[in-house]
């Protein structure tokens, strides 16, 4: 499996400061009925990512849009709402690809991130934004291609892959 994370900062995007109203957001969405609202105006499922800090070696997590993959598992988007720098979510996936978590549908699962590139993304960009268009809005407001990452679950230790 390819892991190349190489997306660079663009040089326009939307603002980084994000209002209060986002942030009370995202502190809602720990509540299922604010998750079933989010699906529900066209965002698509969520999960919780959780990584560890490129730097800090500290866990880190964030809620993410989350769209199914083939074999199980999970697309999402470094998108940032837009704004010209990728998130810092994206940098700790890159630096440690093979230490992640993620929670969704009630479960704890540990996965393996790989950024796609060429018609892989191209195929999983197009379902994303058939799902949820918003995230072309965000690819809209910035020069950099927004990275789609596929998370897969882990195998279990002391198993082997074909």
């Amino acid at each position: 499996m390819t892991t190349t994370f190489d997306t660079r900062a663009g040089t326009r995007g939307a603002s980084t400061r994000f209002p209060r109203a986002f942030r009370w957001l995202d502190r809602q969405m720990s509540r299922p009925a604010a998750r079933q609202l989010f699906t529900m105006v066209g965002m698509g499922q969520t999960l919780v990512l959780t990584t560890v800090g490129r730097r800090s070696g500290v866990e880190r997590s964030v809620r993410l849009c989350c769209f199914p993959s083939e074999g199980g598992g999970w697309l999402v988007v470094a998108a940032a709402g837009g704004t010209a720098s990728n998130p810092a979510w994206y940098h700790n996936v890159a630096a440690h690809p093979d230490d992640l978590w993620i929670e969704v549908d009630g479960r704890r699962v540990a996965v393996t991130a790989e950024q796609l590139h060429g018609q892989q993304r191209e195929a999983a960009w197009r379902q994303v934004t058939a799902t949820s268009r918003q995230f072309a809005g965000f690819q809209r407001k910035t020069d950099r291609e927004l990275p789609v990452i596929r998370l897969l679950p882990r195998p279990a230790p002391g198993t082997t892959q074909d």
